[in-house]
């Protein structure tokens, strides 16, 4: 995997799940959430993965559950929050689940704490946070593609990042493989699920 990392260097991830998940989807393939954790811890100490979503929550079932529930007993730290529902100029109704706010509050809250910080988005309003955290003496990483059509990464983001890793290029590392029996969610007294089960993630307005 292309990118630079040291041994010993303290390491944390910042999921954007919508964007991560549309950023996949685009290049045709399902995330194995497992095998992304395994994939760096194997490249530094990794303090600890975020993973950021929004949930409607008047649904009865939410499809992206499942998912939410495996992540939180398997290694991840899951933020969340409710999304808003408004009606546009148009008269149309639309859900607003942006999770920008908390993902760079916990990347500044935890900075001193870490060496490298990996963000999984492609979100341009994400520049000033890399920079400002680059000021603190920290690399960062921006993990996304420009693969896609159109790319998914901003450019000025790209440009701001100390290493872009193309998300196409780590596929083969974490992708979930389509053979795969049907997956098993945690179940809610804290065994772990044999797979992580395949995200259905709402987007992000």
């Amino acid at each position: 995997m292309k990118g630079n990392f040291y041994e010993n260097e303290r390491v944390a991830l910042f999921i954007d799940g919508a964007n991560l998940y549309s950023a996949a989807r685009s290049l045709g393939f399902d995330i194995d959430y497992r095998r992304l954790l395994k994939v760096f811890r194997e490249k530094g100490r990794l303090v600890r993965a975020y993973y950021y979503t929004a949930l409607v929550e008047d649904q009865e079932y939410s499809p992206i559950r499942p998912l939410i529930d495996w992540l939180d007993y398997n290694g991840y730290t899951m933020v969340t929050k409710p999304t808003k529902e408004f009606t546009d100029t148009m008269g149309r109704r639309k859900i607003k689940g942006n999770m920008d706010i908390e993902l760079a509050i916990d990347v500044l809250e935890m900075a001193e704490h870490l060496d490298h910080v990996i963000l999984f988005s492609g979100d341009g309003d994400f520049r000033r946070l890399v920079e400002a955290v680059q000021r603190k003496g920290l690399r960062v990483s921006v993990v996304s593609t420009i693969k896609s059509s159109p790319p998914m990464v901003a450019d000025e983001l790209r440009r701001q990042a100390d290493d872009f890793i193309e998300l196409s290029d780590i596929a083969p590392l974490i992708a979930r493989n389509p053979s795969e029996r049907a997956p098993r969610p945690a179940n809610p007294h804290g065994d772990q699920a044999d797979e992580a089960p395949p995200e259905h993630l709402m987007r992000s307005a």
